[in-house]
């Protein structure tokens, strides 16, 4: 993880402002290669990181709970919880700077083929290869609740369902009840309407 040793210690300026950017060096050039960052933007996430999670890694709680300062208007504890999931590549029960970074990367500067890899992991909530119905419409469900009647004042109850049902009807091509990684890049990639609908996500990522 990144620690604070006093030789590795670099000043930047800020508006004036003296400020410290602690790293590891060897950590920092590991997340160079591996991410899509600049080393001065993994430097200012890494700070506000450290503000948020002095410990240097967050459990679930709070995860949760810095997600529902991002989303007043409803509940996301569950998309959060779904979300936090997705990050805890290690399954550990916590998310590293590390955990968070690569993932950041992917969403916000990915292809388009690692984004969808990205997404179907998410839709994916017991993560054995396949999205069930039951699957994405849990997924659908917590967005809509997370996203509440501010952003969505005449949404009907079956909503997410009727997302799902149409989803399904375009991915699932061999109709056995399940999506693999393959019908789902396909589908995506080919459907239009789907690429549009999956920028839903990109407001609540």
């Amino acid at each position: 993880s990144f620690g604070c040793q006093g030789k590795c210690k670099e000043y930047v300026v800020e508006d004036g402002e003296l400020s410290t950017v602690c790293y590891r060096p060897e950590g920092l050039d590991q997340l160079l290669q591996q991410t899509k960052f600049t080393r001065r933007e993994l430097q200012i996430l890494y700070r506000g990181f450290k503000n948020e999670c002095p410990s240097g890694v967050v459990d679930e709680e709070t995860f949760k709970l810095i997600y529902s300062q991002f989303f007043p208007q409803g509940d996301s504890s569950t998309y959060a919880h779904f979300l936090f999931e997705a990050f805890d590549t290690h399954k550990n029960g916590m998310v590293s700077f590390e955990d968070f970074v690569t993932g950041l990367s992917i969403i916000l500067r990915g292809s388009v083929t690692e984004k969808l890899n990205w997404a179907f992991n998410l839709y994916d909530l017991n993560k054995d290869g396949f999205i069930t119905k039951e699957e994405m419409t849990d997924i659908m469900s917590s967005i809509y609740d997370m996203m509440g009647t501010c952003t969505y004042p005449c949404m009907q109850n079956d909503a997410p369902k009727e997302h799902v049902d149409n989803f399904f009807q375009k991915m699932d091509k061999n109709k056995d009840g399940v999506v693999t990684i393959e019908e789902f890049l396909e589908s995506c990639q080919k459907d239009e309407n789907i690429m549009q609908s999956m920028h839903l996500f990109d407001n609540v990522i």
